[in-house]
């Protein structure tokens, strides 16, 4: 249970919804900002102004899966209202809170460096990011079926990256029957690829692979898709690319050329928004359960 605990969600999608229902049926004192034109919400969930006072007696603040954009605003789908977070509204908060978001970019990181708070980047760990990667490849494949001509099954198909997202993309290429080529970086790697079945290779001989694939899933956020891996490509191919904003395609380049190259980062909260907000609520409860048992024993 989480009664006493004082939490605050500024904004978010659909997936905070599950957020709020779990944090309110543990008992916690849940207020919400960015949400006025949801009408169902949990009858304890408390909505209010975007206020500086709403941030002094918190034990937890929570954002959405990214946090602020480069100028401090937060994404609300269920509000029209624009909320910005500043400096203003975290040093009002007290000195045991902590901030809890999916990934932060730099001014969000920034303002709890200045501020001295806690920040959380969730999606950084490793089970919320093994989670996360069931509905991204499930989403991925529904992309790929919705851009090719062809099944899935005996398809050559490839993922770059060996990272959490980029097992479970491969496992779900090959369990429909798709022959997966896997771009890894290190020799464990290509061994436990090799292990798995799938047809490994070192993602610097890229070049060398990408003759004859159907499907090229990316995972690597850095630029790795480049025009001279493109000019290799069958002008059939389909680029789904699901690392973070900017992905690691060139896709000015893609589009000369012809190719459906696709950035599609954040899946989970678009294609299973409840699954996805279920595994975020109980990962959130987890460690705000957490945070207050420690603060206990330390009084």
């Amino acid at each position: 249970m989480l009664t006493g605990v004082k939490v605050l969600l500024l904004g978010g999608d659909a997936r905070q919804l599950e957020v709020i229902h779990k944090l309110c049926e543990l008992n916690a004192q849940v207020t919400i900002c960015g949400f006025d034109q949801k009408k169902e919400l949990h009858p304890r969930a408390v909505a209010v102004e975007l206020d500086i006072r709403s941030f002094e007696d918190l034990d937890a603040l929570i954002l959405p899966a990214v946090g602020t954009d480069d100028d401090g605003f937060i994404h609300t789908v269920f509000s029209s209202e624009s909320l910005q977070l500043t400096k203003e509204y975290l040093l009002a908060l007290p000195n045991h809170c902590t901030i809890y978001t999916g990934i932060a970019k730099s001014y969000l990181k920034q303002l709890c460096n200045d501020s001295k708070y806690r920040l959380v980047e969730l999606f950084e760990r490793d089970d919320v990011a093994i989670y996360n990667s069931i509905p991204t490849a499930e989403g991925a494949l529904m992309m790929a079926i919705q851009h090719t001509d062809i099944t899935i099954h005996r398809s050559n198909s490839m993922v770059l990256g060996f990272g959490r997202t980029g097992v479970t993309m491969a496992r779900t290429l090959q369990a429909l029957g798709s022959n997966v080529y896997l771009g890894v970086r290190r020799s464990e790697q290509y061994a436990r690829a090799y292990e798995m079945g799938f047809n490994p290779f070192y993602t610097k001989d890229l070049e060398q692979f990408v003759g004859n694939i159907d499907l090229l899933f990316n995972t690597i956020p850095t630029m790795i898709i480049t025009a001279q891996i493109i000019e290799k490509l069958q002008k059939s191919t389909v680029i789904i690319d699901l690392a973070t904003k900017p992905g690691g395609t060139d896709f000015h380049f893609a589009e000369a050329r012809g190719l459906k190259a696709i950035l599609a980062p954040g899946l989970p909260g678009i294609v299973a928004p409840r699954t996805a907000g279920l595994l975020l609520a109980d990962c959130l409860s987890q460690l705000i359960h957490t945070e207050l048992t420690m603060r206990r024993d330390l009084r």
